[in-house]
């Protein structure tokens, strides 16, 4: 899943945008190896800044200007949600280094993929790990090889889907069988289920593009956890992955897979370059 070398020694340092779940995450792993050091920076609100310091105690400088975070690591991983992409990409890029977005549900605004490219100095890319889900790999060889059709399906308990348009669209209290609520392209997908995106956006950037790749959202009461299936066909053959990746423990709303995705990315390179028709 990789291209240019990005990160592909167990030593590469590298900066961090945002300290929340997925970060402390990092950190707890790094803590555990002895490699905190490896942290080049955390980029942090200067309202956060005190108590980030205080949390950080020492083992990796806490910074609140993103031009500085560039400066300090080839490889930068926003772990900080869609507005961090938005908000600091561009100023990582233009600092030359490899931006890793795992808020890639970001990514299905165009002219924001326009400015991030625009401004990116030399060789820095836009890269995406494998997030929450299995088969990434799969779907990037398949684009050469008569990739036809691509499904990814979110289920999720109703009462995982309160606080989003699913609520106007099926009464969630009353479902008492699978129910799909919402079915378009992972680009439609986005814009009406922001907070569900980056998992369909990943799927559809390593496979067919955001707009011929097709996202499926469903409640079902069956579930204990959150379902994810990608769906895959086309001259090579088929192939189907379901994916139950549990919460952090800290944040409901992130994979606990997806820190760990963040490290491979910047262990081994395991991320993949946002394709040019993005």
């Amino acid at each position: 899943m990789n291209g240019r070398s990005a990160a592909t020694t167990t030593r590469t340092q590298f900066g961090v945008i945002g300290y929340g779940a997925i970060t402390r995450e990092i950190v707890r792993v790094l803590a555990r190896q002895g490699e905190t050091g490896r942290i080049a920076g955390v980029l942090v609100r200067p309202t956060q800044e005190a108590d980030r310091r205080a949390e950080a105690a020492g083992r990796f400088p806490v910074l609140t200007d993103a031009r500085a975070l560039a400066g300090r690591a080839q490889l930068v991983l926003e772990c900080a949600g869609h507005a961090a992409v938005a908000e600091h990409g561009g100023a990582i890029l233009a600092g030359g280094s490899d931006l890793v977005v795992a808020a890639v549900g970001a990514l299905t605004d165009p002219a924001l993929v326009t400015r991030l490219r625009a401004g990116a100095r030399g060789a820095a890319r836009i890269l995406i790990p494998s997030g929450a889900v299995a088969g990434i790999d799969g779907l990037i060889a398949a684009r050469t090889a008569g990739l036809r059709r691509v499904v990814y399906i979110s289920a999720k308990p109703p009462e995982a889907w309160r606080g989003t348009p699913a609520e106007r669209v099926i009464d969630l209290a009353r479902i008492g069988t699978a129910t799909t609520f919402f079915e378009a392209s992972a680009r439609e997908a986005a814009r009406a289920y922001p907070q569900n995106a980056n998992v369909g956006a990943t799927v559809a950037l390593a496979g067919l593009g955001l707009d011929a790749t097709r996202v499926r959202l469903v409640a079902d009461p069956a579930l204990a956890g959150p379902l994810g299936v990608i769906d895959a066909e086309g001259d090579f053959g088929m192939f189907k992955f379901d994916i139950l990746a549990y919460a952090a423990p800290e944040n409901p709303k992130t994979s606990l897979l997806t820190a760990h995705s963040m490290l491979a990315a910047a262990d081994h390179g395991v991320a993949f370059a946002l394709p040019d028709d993005a």
